[in-house]
């Protein structure tokens, strides 16, 4: 149940429990929509489950669907209930899909910040990391993402493909 109340236009979106919580729709990059529009995504509950096999494939599908944003919630969820040991794995490939969503939205020096960061986390579980992430091919493809947009070589929006980005090797 959304109730709104507060903020600067006298509107405030609140969760169930009364806590803050942006409640409007999203555009396919993960930005928020006027109240009352038709999101071009579906949100992801802030209290979602994925197992780390749902995960990998629901974000591999938002990923390859052009869905950045979302895919870095899926990952972000799978984080939050990972075991201590693949947290920083699981930070690190939200770290990247979330870096695409900056790409795509035009932001390219934090997009190529956090691409750089997240390639760095993922790389150090190596090429035995769990559930078959394949954390090479997800350090290779953050680094060139990063060079192109520090190159000028990218082109936010739809010019971002996330699909290059492969979670599991073939």
């Amino acid at each position: 149940m959304e109730t709104r109340t507060g903020g600067a236009d006298g509107a405030r979106d609140r969760n169930e429990t009364g806590q803050a919580q942006n409640q409007r729709p999203r555009d396919r990059y993960g930005r928020p929509m006027p109240h009352g529009s038709v999101g071009e995504v579906e949100r992801v509950p802030d209290d979602a489950e994925f197992t780390a096999q749902e995960g990998i494939e629901e974000a591999q599908r938002l990923l390859d669907g052009g869905f950045a944003f979302t895919a870095h919630e899926v990952l972000e969820a799978v984080w939050k209930s990972a075991p201590e040991s693949e947290r920083e794995l699981w930070r690190g490939l939200a770290q990247t899909a979330v870096g695409v969503t900056h790409a795509q939205r035009g932001n390219r020096v934090g997009a190529a910040r956090l691409l750089r960061r997240g390639a760095d986390r993922v790389e150090v579980f190596g090429p035995h990391a769990p559930h078959g992430v394949d954390t090479a091919g997800v350090a290779a493809f953050a680094r060139a993402l990063a060079e192109d947009l520090d190159a000028g070589r990218a082109t936010s929006g739809d010019g971002i493909d996330p699909s290059g980005m492969r979670l599991r090797g073939a």
